[in-house]
């Protein structure tokens, strides 16, 4: 790499939790999140994830990941899940987004890395996540962090919905 580059560094990037003032830049953050799903996030239920990310008795916790003026550029939502199996408690990674302008820079890494850390923190066994089959850029750098498990995701929809 040429000393010109811009290779990724932990310098270039903070991660903390979101504070009251991040609502519009988290909301901008998890409405881009959204829509790479093709999930609609209308006002009213983007109010309750962030009620959910900002009540301390709430399990939903959240991460941003900063650029060196503070502006957050990513997203990360997580929680606890027991694992009856193992007798342990694990965490669960619900959300991860990255602005494009910001993917490969090392942004990611550092919320990952923030999340293990948690998880020695907080005492669980296993970090897990699920992702979309067809989202191979996200994959190529979660085979570099973690392992895939051979588990098949299925949702049921509860009685009358």
């Amino acid at each position: 790499m040429s000393p010109t580059s811009s290779a990724p560094t932990a310098d270039r990037w903070t991660v903390d939790a979101p504070t009251g003032d991040d609502f519009a830049a988290w909301r901008e953050l998890f409405r881009d999140y959204c829509a790479f799903y093709r999930v609609p996030m209308p006002d009213g239920k983007a109010e309750l994830v962030w009620s959910w990310l900002t009540d301390p008795a709430h399990e939903l916790d959240g991460l941003l990941v900063r650029d060196t003026d503070g502006t957050p550029v990513g997203l990360a939502h997580y929680r606890p899940f027991v694992r009856p199996l193992h007798g342990a408690v694990a965490g669960f990674l619900d959300d991860l987004f990255v602005t494009p302008a910001a993917r490969g820079t090392g942004a990611v890494d550092l919320l990952l890395a923030r999340l293990r850390e948690i998880a020695a923190e907080r005492g669980w066994n296993t970090v897990r996540w699920i992702t979309a089959d067809d989202n191979h850029r996200a994959r190529s750098k979660y085979d570099q962090v973690a392992t895939r498990t051979m588990f098949v995701t299925y949702d049921m929809p509860p009685v009358g919905a």
